[in-house]
């Protein structure tokens, strides 16, 4: 295989994006002109524009299908109307977390995201050490995510298998295969071109539109509905917990879980044509795009939740409870099935751009020497594909996936893994921006100045500024709270088979690498290298 050198510079595309890229053109610098600005040679193809990356990130968000896999959690703390409801404040936070974080993909669109904005805007002291630990949590996030997905995959599909052979018993090692062969497929699919998983991804966003509808009509038209007042008046508290509103913002953070992902646009910024402007845009459209049908599912779900005990029953024999409600709503197991194919397929379709943005995420951290083998992740094919952090995460998700044989409750802890690391990065950057904000370390936007901790300035797309404080306190806020939840566990009492893992695993992870970056890392970890 050919193997570009991570010396290499010359990578320069023209801008194919129509508007968006005349926009910026007009603002003042190109792309590479943008990134070198940020001390980064350009070395990745610019192959997507904004609709492929709108694809992109509706794909990998996964939002009304997602609520379908998350909203057995809702249902056992909270009910009904905690489904509706709790998605409904972690909606409005999402948007005031992703409007943060656009503004900041605007200001630095680079793949390292997070890490690269801790580092230009925390205080000099301590900006090496919190880009390390924020690109620990951020590289972290996207690798159990990706697990997460392939779990997801595996056992929807086994779910199916269930519903048209109620004979079939799921085994373990039936879903470690699966996982193995969801992964296989979104890496071939990111080992082709950038072009070509951008075309990938905007025939993705077709289907996204018209699977919603495919499986909303049938099943509101079709099933038996509930009253309102049982929609979005009624509580459960089937996890235990000594009162309902406790119970309620404990399954919180599980259908957040469906609301997870957009950013994936943020990790792709240095393979998109005026990532400036088109990142912002496309982490506001995804959120409102995809939180719109969500929302719109949820309730229809809801309404057509004719036997609440049946549906939790489901879980126990096809894992996820859309199945069975999908079943009474039509009374059909092959129209079921129909419906419940649409989104398997989409959930397959989601494993590429999770793989995408977890390698880019694994690329990036290497590039700047935070890794180890880090000239290895680095290598780029004659196609400027980071094909070897795509093959490393091929290899996490194939050792991860075994912990399935010892234990699912604990790949699923992985959910809410993914939800504390990414949330962890989310908190301290808004932080962040918000002290440099209120102030006025800020200066207005200009194409010609280099961007440094010591020079900050905004980029072309920002929030007025009362508008922006107000919104940066609400992400911050927010983010606290989902936090905070995300390391409860989903029944009381506690026990190892139903306990919360993810704070243990996260937990690990935080202290092995203040260890490292102690012992080791600190010799040769200095934040974003300045390659220009």
């Amino acid at each position: 295989m050919s193997i570009k050198s991570d010396i290499e510079l010359d990578v320069t595309t023209p801008h194919r994006n129509g508007d968006a890229a005349a926009m910026f053109r007009t603002i003042g610098g190109s792309d590479d002109e943008q990134l070198q600005r940020l001390g980064k040679r350009p070395l990745l193809s610019r192959g997507f524009g904004f609709m492929s990356i709108l694809g992109f990130s509706c794909s990998a968000l996964l939002s009304w299908e997602g609520i379908l896999v998350t909203s057995i959690s809702g249902l056992l703390n909270g009910g009904p109307a905690g489904v509706v409801w709790g998605f409904l404040i972690n909606w409005v936070g999402f948007v005031s977390v992703y409007t943060a974080l656009g503004e900041m993909a605007s200001m630095a669109p680079t793949a390292g995201g997070q890490y690269h904005w801790v580092a230009m805007m925390a205080p000099e002291s301590c900006a090496t050490f919190l880009a390390y630990m924020t690109a620990w949590m951020t590289t972290l996030a996207w690798q159990a995510l990706a697990v997460s997905v392939g779990y997801i995959i595996a056992t929807m599909l086994q779910g199916i298998i269930v519903l048209t052979n109620p004979t079939y018993v799921p085994e373990n090692w039936h879903t470690v295969l699966l996982i193995w062969l969801a992964t296989l497929f979104a890496v071939m699919v990111n080992s082709t071109t950038s072009r070509a998983i951008a075309k990938f991804e905007g025939a993705i966003l077709v289907l996204h539109l018209a699977g919603f509808f495919g499986v909303l009509v049938p099943m509101v038209y079709f099933a038996h509905h509930k009253d309102p007042a049982e929609v979005f008046t009624t509580f459960l508290n089937a996890g235990g917990w000594s009162t309902d509103g406790l119970s309620f913002v404990v399954g919180m953070p599980a259908i957040a879980g469906s609301l997870l992902g957009a950013d994936c646009a943020v990790h792709m910024s240095e393979e998109i044509q005026s990532a400036a402007i088109v990142v912002p845009r496309a982490l506001l459209f995804t959120i409102l795009i995809n939180g719109t049908l969500a929302f719109a599912m949820a309730i229809a779900l809801m309404f057509c939740l004719s036997d609440l005990d049946g549906a939790l029953g489901a879980a126990e024999t096809m894992f996820y409870p859309f199945l069975q409600i999908f079943y009474t709503s039509v009374g059909s197991i092959t129209g079921a099935c129909v419906m419940a194919c649409v989104v398997f397929v989409m959930a397959v379709a989601s494993s590429v751009g999770v793989y995408a943005s977890a390698s880019r995420m694994l690329w990036s951290f290497s590039r700047d020497r935070g890794l180890p083998f880090d000239r290895y992740l680095v290598k780029l094919t004659k196609n400027a594909l980071p094909v070897n952090a795509i093959l490393t995460t091929l290899a996490i998700t194939v050792l991860l996936s075994l912990i399935v044989l010892g234990s699912a409750i604990a790949l699923n802890a992985l959910l809410s893994l993914a939800i504390v690391a990414l949330f962890s990065s989310y908190l301290l950057v808004c932080s962040l921006l918000l002290w440099r904000r209120v102030t006025g370390a800020f200066q207005p936007y200009s194409p010609s100045e280099v961007l440094s901790p010591g020079n900050l300035m905004w980029g072309p797309w920002k929030l007025p500024e009362t508008l922006g404080v107000f919104n940066n306190v609400v992400a911050c806020l927010y983010s606290i709270f989902l936090l905070f939840w995300s390391f409860w566990p989903q029944t009381t009492p506690t026990t190892p088979e139903n306990a919360n893992w993810s704070i243990l695993v996260w937990g690990v992870v935080v202290i092995f690498s203040i260890v490292w970056y102690i012992v080791r890392a600190r010799s040769y970890f200095k934040g974003p290298i300045k390659e220009v």
